[in-house]
């Protein structure tokens, strides 16, 4: 006998002691099998359920950790690669804003009771700051350089959200809220929230 016939042999030997040893079991029925799938209906919609309850916004930036730690200091920048410093208040200057410093989406519709989530997906620090009117932020040298001469009164007690953190907020009211970073006031969201 060779040894590919001797190991077919024993698994097949396994196999039937295993199926043997199941028959003690009771066999599944009907109604077992309708329980689990129930289970795993009510965990689905649970999950679903949970996912629609919830709005996010993502905050993110390009930095270049070199170039923005050297003038902003240490560990402001904690990304791979990006734009360089002097490109981005280039930018800045030329169009004020830079396009790959945004909030996505830019306009959220949502319910009362809805959660409102903001996730820094960027290598900076950002702010997710609602404010009555868009404004300037808390640099002076980038209301600067936007041409924002007047801060938003909020951004005083606007609270950081560092790279990979997140902030939630569960929304009350229907109407229309403006969202800003206090720190690159160009990026802003509007989001509008209706009854259930």
């Amino acid at each position: 006998m060779t040894l590919r016939s001797c190991s077919f042999i024993a698994c097949f030997v396994a196999a039937l002691a295993v199926a043997c040893e199941s028959r003690n079991s009771p066999p599944v029925g009907p109604s077992a099998l309708q329980s689990r799938d129930a289970v795993a209906t009510m965990a689905t919609s649970a999950q679903m359920a949970a996912t629609a309850a919830q709005h996010a916004v993502a905050l993110f930036d390009a930095c270049d950790p070199d170039t923005f730690n050297a003038v902003i200091g240490p560990g402001a920048c904690t990304r791979r690669g990006g734009v360089r410093f002097e490109n981005f208040v280039a930018e800045l200057t030329r169009h004020h804003s830079v396009g790959a410093w945004h909030f996505a989406p830019s306009e959220v519709t949502m319910r009362v009771g809805q959660l409102l989530v903001a996730n820094n997906r960027g290598g900076e620090t950002h702010t997710f700051t609602e404010v009555d009117e868009f404004g300037g932020g808390n640099i002076q040298f980038l209301n600067d350089l936007v041409g924002l001469t007047t801060v938003a009164p909020e951004c005083k007690n606007a609270v950081d959200i560092p790279s990979g953190g997140s902030s939630s907020e569960t929304e009350h009211e229907a109407g229309v809220e403006k969202y800003q970073c206090c720190i690159h006031p160009w990026m802003r969201a509007e989001v509008r929230i209706v009854e259930k």
